[in-house]
């Protein structure tokens, strides 16, 4: 930062940013050069959680800075690639500095378009575990959700940004860049309107594995609730004959004897059994069974 800062006299509030990890973006006009601020997704932990990088740029007349911390893949790529092959280095470096910038946004904004894919391949193996019963979809829906809602706060700035930058960026080359920097926001647009239907989509799925599971729940609650109704009388007989009294058929001396040893025993699961299969029918002509 002391280089820059000597070299190129930045002001110092634009290299305490550099320096600053929590930055949003954001675009700065000076009389011989611009700053800028950018941010972009990089999928961490097996493509589960959406992380931002964050890029500060500087773009002057002969000149464009890049500054951030760790590794940003695109840049590190296309650097690379300058110095491997002469002819891509005279093609981008050896041009002018908006061309320069235009390829390098050009790049990281491609980038997004893998993300994207990998979101909607998510999308289409969650609509399947959605609608099976036999899985639980709940936690991928939210992992995904909030993949979604961090890629659309990283992607919303950057149109404006880039918007900003090519109003001004011809001030810096020889040509109308005007177009070139149109095709960028083109495909920022396409990028934010999947992130929208991306959005409206996984909102639709979370509410239908909600009323899936609502649906599911009320079912099992129903069936038990039947069990238990349908258990009521042999509960009320047990009861009745568990108490010391003397009742009918009971074991007291004079107990029923006509159809054997066990008549009590079969009277009273009679007893028992009938009125919870006259309940069962009942339900069932009603169609809660």
């Amino acid at each position: 930062m002391r280089f820059l800062a000597a070299k190129y006299f930045f002001h110092p509030l634009t290299l305490e940013d550099c320096l600053s990890r929590v930055q949003l973006s954001k675009i700065d006009k000076y009389p011989d050069h611009i700053f800028l601020i950018l941010h972009f997704p990089a999928l961490k932990n097996g493509g589960q959680i959406v992380v931002s990088s964050q890029l500060a740029v500087f773009l002057g007349k002969n000149y464009l800075v890049t500054v951030h911390p760790g590794d940003i893949k695109p840049v590190s790529d296309l650097f690379a690639s300058c110095k491997r092959d002469e002819q891509t280095r005279k093609a981008i470096v050896c041009n002018t500095s908006s061309y320069t910038i235009y390829r390098l946004l050009d790049i990281l904004v491609d980038s997004l378009f893998p993300i994207l894919d990998n979101i909607l391949q998510q999308l289409d193996d969650i609509e399947d575990k959605v609608f099976d019963e036999r899985v639980e979809a709940v936690r991928e829906v939210t992992l995904l959700r909030r993949k979604i809602a961090d890629l659309r706060r990283i992607v919303f700035p950057l149109k404006r940004v880039i918007a900003e930058l090519a109003k001004e960026v011809n001030r810096f080359s020889n040509t109308d860049l005007t177009a070139y920097f149109n095709d960028i926001l083109d495909h920022v647009d396409k990028v934010w309107e999947t992130l929208e239907a991306c959005k409206e989509t996984i909102e639709i799925y979370k509410d239908t594995d909600f009323m899936l599971n609502t649906e599911k729940t009320n079912r099992i609650l129903a069936i038990l609730t039947i069990i238990f109704t349908l258990s009521i009388p042999a509960t009320v007989v047990g009861a009745l004959y568990g108490m010391n009294v003397n009742l009918p058929g009971g074991i007291q001396t004079g107990s029923w004897y006509f159809l054997g040893p066990y008549t009590t025993f079969i009277i009273l699961l009679i007893i028992s059994a009938a009125p919870a299969l006259i309940m069962l029918w009942y339900f069932r002509n009603l169609g809660w069974i």
